[in-house]
């Protein structure tokens, strides 16, 4: 079926098959009988790089734990410029990193006024990606097709406007396929309400 594809698209356009893909904007892509992996190794170096992040110190997560921030966070202004590119950058980086998707969000908050507070937690995503470079998503061949998805918020995270922040996550057999970590567009009255938002959320993804 596939092949008799191709040729109805080569009859019908002008276009030669170069055959599996294996880079296409930024993102690699490795194909093996054991499955496909999905990353952006090459992309995440050139980030690094350009943020002169190459001799920086390895952490574990992408943010700390129960951090809070706000606009008016003390330290020095920020170039908003600098700062919208690092944070632009991260956010592409999204593509194949859920891992970080909850961080990068964090950070887009600030995009106009960032602070030196706001900067360190843009830079500790950098420093976590350089420590954990080689990650991707590996889509391996499986029988159970089934969708599953997991869903979850905080309260109150955002202490400017007091919204909450929905999350969640589908897997299809060995990786996630679709993610989001996104602010509540309304303030939730108690944690309960909160959960019930992003469940909604999630539920509609699902659907």
């Amino acid at each position: 079926m596939f092949e008799e594809f191709k040729k109805n698209m080569i009859k019908e356009f002008e276009m030669t098959d170069i055959g599996e893909m294996s880079y296409f904007l930024g993102v690699e892509v490795s194909q093996s009988e054991k499955g496909i992996f999905i990353s952006q190794k090459k992309y995440a170096k050139e980030i690094i790089r350009k943020f002169n992040m190459n001799n920086c110190k390895l952490i574990a997560t992408p943010v700390e734990v129960r951090v809070k921030l706000r606009r008016d966070s003390p330290g020095i202004s920020i170039d908003p410029t600098l700062y919208k590119s690092l944070v632009g950058s991260l956010r592409y980086l999204t593509i194949t990193r859920p891992d970080i998707v909850f961080a990068v969000g964090l950070g887009r908050r600030y995009m106009e006024e960032p602070r030196q507070e706001h900067f360190k937690v843009a830079k500790r995503i950098l420093r976590y990606v350089r420590g954990s470079i080689d990650q991707g998503l590996f889509y391996t061949r499986c029988t159970d097709s089934r969708s599953v998805g997991y869903t979850d918020s905080d309260y109150g995270g955002d202490l400017d406007e007091r919204k909450s922040t929905s999350g969640y996550m589908f897997n299809i057999g060995s990786a996630a396929f679709s993610w989001s970590s996104k602010k509540q567009s309304i303030v939730a009255l108690s944690s309960c309400e909160a959960e019930y938002i992003a469940a909604s959320a999630c539920a509609c993804q699902a659907i």
